[in-house]
């Protein structure tokens, strides 16, 4: 991975905290509701099932599980590991429209 990379990625890490930095508890629920439904819908556009997701991000298939349903937070390092595993942007995971 070249430094340009990297800063791309901090750029938009950067920008979402900022964004949603400043959000209640009710937002934030919402936040890990669509973030789980968008990382479902793309995990399942390239074919993955949770578990083959799991083994490859490292992690169990139930985090992968309470993820997509908005139960859990998850790390800035699984973000990245996600979105190099599904050949994603990370900004993908975080549209408002993407699933209903």
């Amino acid at each position: 991975m070249n430094i340009s990379n990297i800063g791309k990625y901090a750029y938009i890490l950067i920008n979402l905290f900022n964004e949603f930095y400043f959000v209640n508890y009710d937002d934030n629920k919402e936040i890990l509701i669509r973030f789980g439904k968008n990382l479902k819908h793309h995990r399942t556009a390239k074919g993955f099932t949770q578990e083959q997701l799991a083994n490859e991000l490292g992690v169990e298939i139930s985090q992968i599980s309470r993820i997509e349903r908005g139960v859990i937070n998850t790390s800035v390092t699984t973000l990245y590991t996600i979105s190099k595993t599904l050949d994603i942007d990370i900004s993908q995971l975080f549209l408002l429209n993407l699933t209903s």
